[in-house]
């Protein structure tokens, strides 16, 4: 099939500016909007450039993203880069899946409803998300021997004592070896993606429109996100 040179060029271009900015808005660049959101031609140029690239392009709402695949090592994170990132140097795989396990919960206590939006409140504290944390993982052993654990594939056996081996601290603390540095620091990573905003000196923690469209719009819609919420217990009303 032949195309247009100017689609040709007008998809690249947008597909760049995605790469640099990760999300393109009409009024932070209104021609490429455009170009995207009336032409058909344009959009399956751009998402034809993503799929070789191993990331989706998708628009939710009056935004258009561009979201790397699971095993994306060049446009996502590593394995070893959100160790790095989010955990202390000495880090072990249970320290990762309690990171892992740390924003599950986070998602959870924002992203519960079954209306027009699956957003159920504006803020959480992080004293209270760290409360939760512990909840869950208590829950989690008491409700599942091991056998059941690596079943589902939640080892919240071994995610409770990574996460018991944190010292308690201070509000405010930074060392990753604490419990609230531990989670402070994967708050300030959230923030940094865009996700979240983090107020500390309030200890207060909002989510973003971008993290909302990703919830309401495609996270919410993966089996997998389901799949874990039943092993947590979180039923359908």
């Amino acid at each position: 099939m032949a195309y247009e040179f100017e689609d040709v060029r007008t998809a690249q271009e947008i597909f760049y500016y995605l790469l640099e900015h990760h999300e393109l808005r009409e009024a932070d660049a209104p021609q490429l909007y455009k170009g995207y959101t009336e032409s058909e031609t344009v959009q399956n140029l751009v998402k034809s450039q993503g799929e070789i690239s191993d990331c989706a392009i998708e628009r939710y709402g009056d935004v258009i993203y561009i979201i790397p695949g699971a095993q994306n090592r060049v446009l996502g994170f590593t394995k070893a880069r959100l160790k790095k990132e989010l955990l202390h140097s000495n880090a072990k795989d249970k320290d990762y899946y309690l990171a892992q396990f740390a924003i599950l919960i986070l998602l959870l206590e924002f992203y519960a409803g079954q209306g027009s939006s699956s957003k159920t409140r504006d803020y959480i504290r992080a004293g209270e998300l760290q409360n939760s944390i512990s909840a869950h993982l208590k829950e989690g052993v008491e409700k599942y021997d091991e056998g059941e654990q690596e079943l589902y594939g939640v080892a919240f056996t071994e995610m409770q004592q990574a996460y018991e081996a944190l010292r308690s601290a201070e509000k405010g603390s930074r060392q990753k070896t604490t419990k609230e540095g531990f989670l402070s620091s994967i708050l300030r990573f959230l923030q940094d993606q865009g996700l979240i905003e983090y107020i500390e000196q309030d200890d207060m923690i909002k989510t973003t429109k971008k993290l909302d469209h990703f919830m309401d719009w495609n996270l919410l819609n993966k089996a997998n996100y389901r799949r874990v919420l039943d092993v947590l217990g979180v039923q359908d009303e």
